[in-house]
């Protein structure tokens, strides 16, 4: 039972690095999508596109952006723990013995 905090801690950093990455993700396409709305000339283009993000969001989200960035990052969460769970299990099966 040694490996039982390794892998907990294995199930847990990867569970918060895959809810960070997209949830980094869609802040920075915020980020840059105001920033174009603040440049001469390109202000339509930057204003569609943080609507259309925020409409995308509100889809997972029941009409609510940061509810649909949340279930977002908790989706590729889940499936990372998952990814991570069965890497660790094959990883422990094929290994041999020791």
């Amino acid at each position: 039972m040694n490996s039982f905090p390794h892998v907990l801690r294995s199930l847990l950093l990867t569970s918060l690095l895959s809810f960070a990455v997209p949830t980094l993700t869609l802040a920075g396409g915020f980020v840059i999508a105001e920033a174009i709305a603040h440049l001469p000339g390109l202000t339509n283009l930057g204003q569609s596109t943080v609507k259309q993000l925020l409409q995308f969001l509100s889809t997972f989200g029941s009409g609510h952006p940061l509810q649909g960035a949340i279930v977002i990052g908790l989706t590729c969460s889940v499936v990372g723990v998952l990814f991570d769970a069965y890497a660790l299990y094959r990883y422990q099966n094929l290994r041999g013995p020791e």
